[in-house]
């Protein structure tokens, strides 16, 4: 509801002009940060992606402190500088949100093999959208990850769309978990609509990653009511869809 009420403010403040840029909203999707970022513990490092207000907020950060950030204030985590594509608080162990498709799957294996080579018992958390299984950087982070048996969860939100490109349209092999167990890497498919699913898959894949097990990959089958950014009419989509999502919303439930 935090989450919820957050990007509702955010949404607010852009339409009013004191918010510079874009801005893309998880509204619908809060289930899936929620039930992963539960699931884990406090010092479990966090990678986030451009659609990240959600994850961090489900980490514990300070929402005035995040809205200061997005609004250019000194008072924010990076000193107005970062803003939401680039919002990050290691002292919270979240090394950030990423504005490029798939950049921070690289980043969290290279946090995961420095726990790993320090012998920390910590895993990395990264959030990435469905789009983000087209990128290389998703091939080379899941092959490099499943021969060193990094402690990583891959969390893929799918929401059927990668802007305004529906998966079906663009996703090859059998989908996000037949792709992952071509690499050797355990993957589940839980519903990101529900926040105890959620919470219930993420944590039995984490309680695998930390015992040594190697990587692994929950997908998360969820919806952004929203469109991909505050410029997105959604025309790709209909009212009827819509609607049906709408119903399963995880608030609701």
């Amino acid at each position: 509801l935090l989450i919820r009420r957050f990007e509702e403010r955010l949404l607010e403040l852009c339409d009013q002009g004191q918010v510079s840029g874009t801005s893309h909203l998880c509204i619908g999707q809060e289930a899936c940060a929620v039930g992963v970022v539960a699931a884990c513990r406090p010092d479990d490092w966090l990678v986030s992606h451009h659609r990240g207000h959600g994850h961090l907020l489900a980490r514990g950060l300070d929402p005035n402190r995040m809205l200061a950030e997005l609004l250019g204030r000194r008072t924010g985590y990076c000193g107005g500088k970062g803003g939401s594509q680039h919002l990050c608080s290691v002292p919270d162990f979240v090394l950030g949100t990423n504005g490029i498709t798939g950049g921070g799957l690289p980043l969290a294996a290279g946090a995961a093999l420095a726990l790993q080579m320090r012998r920390e018992p910590r895993i990395v958390l990264v959030f990435f959208g469905d789009g983000a299984t087209n990128q290389g950087t998703f091939h080379e982070t899941l092959n490099l990850s499943a021969l060193w048996m990094l402690p990583v969860l891959f969390v893929c939100e799918n929401n059927a769309y990668g802007m305004s490109n529906p998966c079906e349209k663009s996703i090859a092999g059998g989908g996000v978990v037949a792709r992952a167990q071509a690499y050797g890497i355990r993957a589940a498919i839980a519903d990101g609509m529900d926040v105890e699913a959620v919470s219930a898959a993420a944590a039995a894949l984490q309680a695998d990653v930390r015992s040594g097990h190697g990587p692994a990959l929950l997908e998360l089958k969820t919806y952004r009511h929203c469109g991909h950014s505050r410029n997105d009419r959604r025309i790709y989509r209909s009212r009827e869809e819509e609607a049906a999502w709408l119903a399963k919303d995880c608030l609701v439930r």
